[in-house]
């Protein structure tokens, strides 16, 4: 196991001091013990570029943090700018190693950790793996080759291996609870519709609520992963069909793929409806903050021109925005500020392709 602290201190002892990432489950405490020179952003291909200029300016090594998932993210600014045949741009990529060989996880971390280490190979980026304190000395040799050689390499972490300090749950001050909010959009949802739900808890618990609603018509696909895609995935299931279609996605999920919504805006038609869960945090990977504390999604939804916008921030809106909302011809968007905090022993969605096929049936 690594101890976070000792992790900082080694990579500042050898002259990294600037990092910048994704936040992620299996680096969460790392992400926490940054004391100074952090910026958390919205999308992993962002993080790589931000780092790249860092370098630009300081000729010093930037760190970058992600989830091997977000390695989707980063390939087009690794590839066309940071490239060894490019600009050949050094840094240092910290990879949380969900799927890996050695762990216990879902179908879609399994997916991605089975090909993390041949698609660095694709990249022709070196890296190591990051299990004990004696594997120090691999890392701080990467380093060096990263220096000299002005390349990028990688760490991979597997889950369960750093240990530190980490957040309760944020206190954003908002009232409401995501999953009594979409109980309440469930029970009051009387025909039949489709609902896509984000990554994360939004898809956890409405798995849950619809388990325990047997008579409910709504048709439901889960994102289980893609994070920041499931705007693009209701439209899609929107287009050739006059049956509801619900988005239901979260502000950091939002935030990776921003310009998704420009697209839905203008392409979805009356049956296009999108719900913002906002509750500023990135809660399923450990409660770190997200970058919409400074946004005004009024305004966002109004340049992207879409057709309404509605705002929940106590539970006795609820019922009449949310109905006026469902009655509202789209593309129209409800931004809902929630409290943290989820319910205990929450399941996850199974039988994927079984609920793909349900979704296609009808």
């Amino acid at each position: 196991m690594i101890n976070t602290d000792d992790l900082i201190r080694f990579l500042n002892k050898n002259e990294i001091s600037f990092f910048t990432g994704v936040p992620d489950s299996v680096l969460k405490s790392f992400t926490f013990s940054i004391k100074k020179n952090h910026i958390s952003v919205n999308n992993e291909g962002t993080a790589i570029s931000l780092a790249a200029g860092y370098y630009l300016s300081t000729k010093k090594l930037p760190c970058i943090y992600m989830q091997n998932s977000g390695l989707g993210n980063a390939i087009n600014p690794l590839i066309s700018i940071t490239n060894k045949n490019v600009y050949s741009i050094p840094s240092l990529l910290l990879i949380g190693w969900r799927g890996s060989p050695n762990s216990k996880d879902e179908p879609q971390h399994y997916a991605k950790g089975k090909i993390t280490q041949n698609l660095l190979k694709l990249l022709g980026i070196k890296f190591c793996i990051l299990r004990e304190n004696k594997d120090y000395f691999k890392l701080e040799k990467l380093i060096k080759y990263s220096k000299k050689k002005s390349e990028t390499v990688a760490c991979l972490i597997e889950k369960g291996t750093l240990v530190g300090k980490t957040k309760k749950l944020i206190n954003n001050n908002y009232k409401i609870s995501r999953y009594d909010f979409m109980k309440r959009l469930v029970d009051l949802i009387k025909i039949k519709l489709n609902i896509i739900s984000s990554t994360g808890f939004i898809s956890r618990e409405l798995n849950d609520i619809l388990k325990k609603n047997k008579n409910s018509k709504i048709r439901p696909f889960y994102m289980v992963g893609g994070m920041g895609h499931s705007s693009s995935l209701a439209l899609g299931t929107s287009l050739k069909t006059k049956k509801i279609n619900i988005c239901l996605d979260g502000d950091g999920s939002l935030l990776m793929h921003t310009g998704s919504l420009g697209i839905s805006s203008k392409y979805g038609n009356k049956n296009y409806k999108y719900i913002l869960f906002r509750n500023d945090s990135h809660e399923s990977v450990g409660n770190q903050t997200t970058n919409s504390k400074h946004i005004d999604f009024r305004l966002l939804s109004k340049a992207f021109k879409f057709k309404s916008y509605f705002l929940i921030e106590n539970e006795n809106e609820i019922k009449k925005t949310l109905s006026r909302f469902l009655k509202t011809k789209g593309p129209v968007f409800l931004e809902v500020r929630i409290k943290s905090g989820s319910i205990n022993n929450l399941g996850r969605p199974k039988n994927l392709k079984n609920i793909k096929s349900n979704f296609m049936r009808y």
